[in-house]
């Protein structure tokens, strides 16, 4: 199963030991193919640098736990034609698309409310990992 992680689930799971964690955990124990968003990783380290200050050894460090979760990487070549009603996050969407994920997993309200886009199922972290049923 393909699934792409948005901004807010990667910066949850260092923030936090809770749903988002347990994510990341799984990717990095290969239980997923995560599909690394480089518009959501360039995103992940602005926030971690602007909003919750951390040093650059710490941005690293993070950086580097998600790169290594990652099954692959996609930028996408082109962004979504305006589909979400927040355009910053057309680009998930594109890339989600174009990896052909099964899943996008976030819990941003924007892009929830869409559902699905092309065959992607747009889902919060919470059913997500309920599909493991551990």
């Amino acid at each position: 199963m393909k699934v792409v992680l948005d901004t807010n689930v990667l910066v949850s799971a260092f923030l936090s030991d809770g749903i988002c964690s347990r994510i990341l955990r799984r990717a990095r124990n290969r239980e997923f193919s995560f599909i690394l968003c480089m518009p959501v990783m360039e995103e992940f380290r602005r926030i971690l640098k602007d909003k919750f200050q951390f040093d650059d050894a710490e941005i690293f460090l993070f950086t580097s736990v998600v790169s290594e979760a990652a099954y692959e990487t996609c930028r996408p070549e082109k962004p979504a034609p305006c589909i979400c009603r927040d355009a910053n996050d057309d680009h998930v969407l594109a890339c989600a698309a174009e990896a052909r994920a099964d899943f996008l997993v976030t819990g941003d309200d924007d892009l929830l409310v869409l559902v699905s886009y092309e065959k992607v199922k747009i889902i919060r972290p919470r059913a997500f990992e309920i599909l493991f049923g551990d």
